[in-house]
């Protein structure tokens, strides 16, 4: 759709002195009539690779300002200054014309300098939506890999962690197993021992250890 500050050039060229027409003048004439539709979008050599400043975009679309210098951002700069920026649209109009013509430019020249800066500025803003999509798609498929990573990782070292209490189980019923035998025996010392001493030297008292069971001191 065409911005609408283009109709502040594209504009008929006002009825001669004396037509015969009385109709008012007639609409804006469309921009597709001033700068058609190109056959394809400007192309972007390099990818994206942080800000691009706006100027950097006209010159990778090879938009060069013409040798009268009057490109549609002098022309904006002159509507904002201080002689035009308060005055009623149409003498803004009119006067940016008058400047115009008396650099040998034309209100077409200007109209395809803006249309062109446009194409290129949507043209790179989907270059960079791309780049954008592109780097988002590689992202979720980069962390989906490192979270299965993660969890294979975490899997791995819950097994080291069950492998250890393993083990360590293991051990602890190996050692309650021998304290019950050593319990044993030491019943046996000392009632061999007890039918030959007053005192009998032997320690039986069971006495809690860390799990909870009593040892014979």
């Amino acid at each position: 759709m065409a911005k609408k500050w283009y109709s502040y050039f594209v504009v008929p060229e006002d009825p001669a002195p004396g037509s015969a027409s009385d109709e008012p003048a007639s609409a804006p004439r469309a921009v597709s009539d001033v700068a058609p539709e190109p056959a394809q979008d400007p192309t972007f050599q390099t990818p994206p690779d942080g800000a691009v400043e706006l100027s950097g975009v006209y010159d990778a679309a090879r938009i060069a300002a013409p040798p009268h210098g009057y490109t549609v951002l002098k022309v904006a700069e002159m509507l904002k200054s201080e002689h035009l920026k308060t005055l009623p649209t149409d003498v803004k109009r009119k006067s940016i014309m008058v400047a115009l013509d008396a650099a040998g430019v034309t209100v077409d020249e200007v109209v395809q300098d803006a249309v062109r800066r446009d194409r290129a500025l949507d043209a790179y803003e989907r270059v960079l939506q791309k780049h954008l999509d592109d780097l988002r798609s590689q992202t979720a498929l980069e962390n989906k890999r490192i979270d299965e990573e993660i969890a294979q990782r975490v899997a791995e070292l819950r097994a080291r962690m069950d492998e250890n209490t393993k083990k360590l189980t293991a051990e602890e019923q190996e050692f309650v197993a021998w304290q019950s035998r050593k319990h044993q025996e030491e019943d046996v010392i000392a009632d061999a021992v007890g039918h030959f001493v007053s005192e009998n030297p032997i320690t039986t008292t069971r006495v809690a250890t860390t799990k909870g069971e009593t040892d014979a001191r």
